[in-house]
């Protein structure tokens, strides 16, 4: 078994109209603080630790990704057309024969029926029967499968076989109002979910209490962190671990059940180490810090460059009985701000993230500001930390 939008309608043209564009946004700094900040030896942690089974996958206890393929009916109208859907129509029919209803030849012109892909996600040790949560998508050009019903589809893994069967009404998230002038959606209404809309009807083999070892991978490897977690659990059952590289960590129950150690240990709670990371998404504009970033002494300036263009267009009207013709008549104003306000910032040697946060919000910089001032660091030698772009 292998492992596995909103739309508004435009008002109106009004008389008057105004678009601003502006080269970079003036939001305040969002910096958030991850993570856990290391202690001295002997010194006690300011708050509660995570426990193993929050840091940690535990070998062959994972989920496994299904996916099938089906039909939904009921749909009022706004199902996939079927002259442009030619698998839609296809599955329809056999579907039909299957029942005896013969319809080879003839012209369907049904709008309420969809063709979707299922998916589904089984849980480790899900046994026979056990209902599990199904995710529905639209395959055609179906707009809406809101009060549709999905008629029983078989969802298979990788590996061919069937391990479910789905079936039930879908329950979609969006909506849409519209009226002569304006329309109003919100959410996706060609995604939906039926919960509990499947049933295991194959099981996952893997026995447990056999097994001699067991490997726990960690979520987010470090050295450190393995380390602290090998020796928390010989605390408890001395010998029984032992780290085999930063992202996992060996248990031998050493004649015992690996699930009772698994039970005794799973709860305990361990001190994490983390590397200094920066994580940044350039298209959101968000900037996620680390707890343990640094930055070497460096003085920064930030200034930027901030142009508005105003459109008020006028109309101009003929005088009367002149034969003339109403116009349009476009106005445009220019503005542009170079941010010679700006100013320079010293941030010095081994600045904590709060300090760093607070000189960075003096200089009254955007987080796409940031971006920029924080690669620049980098680049310079000056921040201690590493930088993920998304």
């Amino acid at each position: 078994m292998p492992s596995q939008p909103a739309h508004r309608s435009n008002h109106p043209i009004r008389s008057e109209m105004s678009k601003r564009f502006k080269s970079r946004m003036r939001a305040p700094l969002l910096a958030l603080a991850a993570g856990m900040v290391l202690l001295a030896p002997g010194v006690a942690l300011a708050g509660p630790q995570p426990r193993i089974k929050d840091i940690v996958d535990v070998e062959n206890v994972r989920s496994n990704q299904l996916v099938g393929y089906g039909l939904v009916v009921g749909l009022q109208g706004t199902g996939d057309r079927i002259r442009n859907i030619p698998f839609t129509e296809e599955t329809l029919q056999a579907m039909l024969e299957r029942m005896g209803v013969n319809i080879r030849g003839t012209q369907m012109l049904t709008q309420n029926v969809a063709a979707v892909t299922v998916t589904a996600t089984m849980p480790p040790y899900a046994r026979a029967g056990s209902a599990i949560d199904v995710q529905v998508s639209a395959l055609g050009d179906s707009t809406s499968l809101q009060g549709g019903i999905l008629l029983v589809s078989s969802l298979r893994a990788l590996d061919g076989e069937i391990y479910a069967v789905a079936q039930g009404p879908v329950a979609v998230s969006g909506f849409k109002a519209q009226g002569a002038a304006a329309r109003l959606s919100r959410g996706v209404m060609t995604t939906a979910r039926i919960a509990g809309g499947a049933i295991v009807e194959r099981e996952v083999p893997y026995d447990l209490r056999s097994a001699q070892t067991l490997k726990l991978a960690l979520k987010n490897p470090d050295f450190t962190t393995a380390r602290q977690i090998a020796a928390t659990i010989n605390r408890e059952a001395p010998g029984a671990a032992q780290v085999l590289d930063p992202g996992t960590v060996e248990l031998n129950p050493a004649g015992g059940s690996v699930i009772d150690l698994i039970t005794r240990v799973e709860n305990l709670p361990v001190q994490v180490d983390q590397v200094a990371r920066i994580v940044i998404n350039e298209a959101a504009g968000t900037v996620v810090m680390g707890a343990d970033v640094r930055v070497s002494p460096v003085a920064i300036a930030q200034g930027g460059l901030t142009i508005s263009v105003t459109e008020t267009p006028i109309v101009s009207q003929p005088a009367p009985f002149s034969n003339g013709e109403t116009t349009v008549v476009p106005r445009t104003r220019v503005e542009a701000d170079d941010g010679s306000g700006a100013h320079l910032a010293v941030l010095n040697s081994g600045t904590s993230l709060q300090t760093l946060v607070a000189g960075l919000n003096s200089l009254g910089v955007s987080p796409r500001d940031l971006i920029t001032i924080l690669q620049a660091l980098r680049t310079a030698g000056a921040l201690q930390a590493e930088i993920a772009v998304q």
